[in-house]
């Protein structure tokens, strides 16, 4: 649940602010990457072996500007992954906007970014393709988790935009709170001190048939790993060994379960453990080249 809206900050002025910057429906939603939301992606290319027909890219966009990318499954209504762009950050978290949900993944708006669900119970027109908050209302155990969380962002928008139940999962309250909120804070630490350029991260599920229910229908699944990737081709090599070892590329793994712990491994072992377990092809890659810049441009 969001935390109380701080008082400086009315919901219904940041709404106003959103509402201004909305620009004319630009394709946010499709089977293909939109080309402004490249800039998430390390060398611009999306993780390879994901695709899939029923699955959507979303170009999160909020203000105006995109923030970060989504591959969505509309049947199970969560995020497949979400890549973006770390920004060096104190850790706080916003608390002063609503919850949010894509408009052009049901055809209700041709607005391009995404929208504050609204006041009236109108959800019935757009939650065939996504969550909306009635699916999180009752649930006895979950949170929503994000995907692209927003300690891993600094600027308010940016953060803001975290907010959209198209980066949110189901995720076990004992294990978001706990290990894997506290992993998220580790690589927020590291990244902080040792990245001298761009960060590049993909945090993803996998699913097995659980789902939360509602009026008897399975409505979103419940991940069974989440899983995170970052990229930092330039980094400080005088790091100490623990973290030099972690760098450019280092992964994280963690069963969605109470008292489940999250494990820190290769980009490869995260790989080959994803190409086992669920639909991901034999190609299946995160970053291209797996992020292994030549050794003369990390200085």
């Amino acid at each position: 649940m969001m935390a109380e809206r701080q008082a400086a900050l009315p919901w219904q002025l940041w709404l106003l602010g959103v509402l201004v910057g909305v620009r004319e429906a630009q394709g946010s939603v499709g089977v293909r990457v939109s080309p402004d939301c490249g800039v998430f992606l390390y060398q611009a290319h999306p993780p390879a072996g994901l695709e899939h027909p029923t699955l959507r890219y979303i170009c999160q966009r909020l203000r105006g500007q995109p923030r970060y990318l989504t591959l969505y499954d509309p049947l199970d209504r969560i995020p497949v992954y979400s890549a973006y762009t770390f920004k060096p950050s104190d850790g706080l978290k916003r608390a002063d906007v609503p919850w949010m949900f894509e408009p052009q993944l049901s055809g209700v708006s041709d607005l391009g970014e995404m929208q504050p669900f609204p006041q009236e119970e109108v959800h019935r027109r757009f939650e065939d393709g996504q969550a909306v908050l009635e699916d999180y209302s009752n649930t006895v155990g979950f949170e929503r988790g994000q995907l692209n969380p927003d300690l891993h962002q600094a600027d308010p928008d940016d953060k803001a935009a975290t907010y959209t139940l198209t980066n949110v999962v189901p995720q076990v309250w004992e294990f978001s709170s706990g290990p894997w909120g506290q992993q998220e804070n580790r690589v927020r630490q590291r990244l902080n001190n040792y990245c001298r350029g761009s960060a590049y991260i993909v945090t993803g599920v996998t699913t097995s048939g659980l789902a939360i229910r509602r009026r008897g229908s399975a409505r979103v699944a419940v991940p069974t790993y989440l899983w995170s990737a970052y990229c930092c081709p330039r980094y400080d090599h005088n790091a100490p060994l623990a973290e030099r070892s972690k760098l450019p590329v280092f992964a994280s793994l963690g069963l969605n379960q109470r008292d489940s712990q999250v494990s820190e491994l290769t980009i490869t072992d995260l790989q080959d453990f994803l190409k086992r377990v669920t639909f991901v092809s034999r190609h299946f890659q995160i970053f291209q080249e797996d992020c292994l810049t030549p050794p003369s441009s990390l200085r």
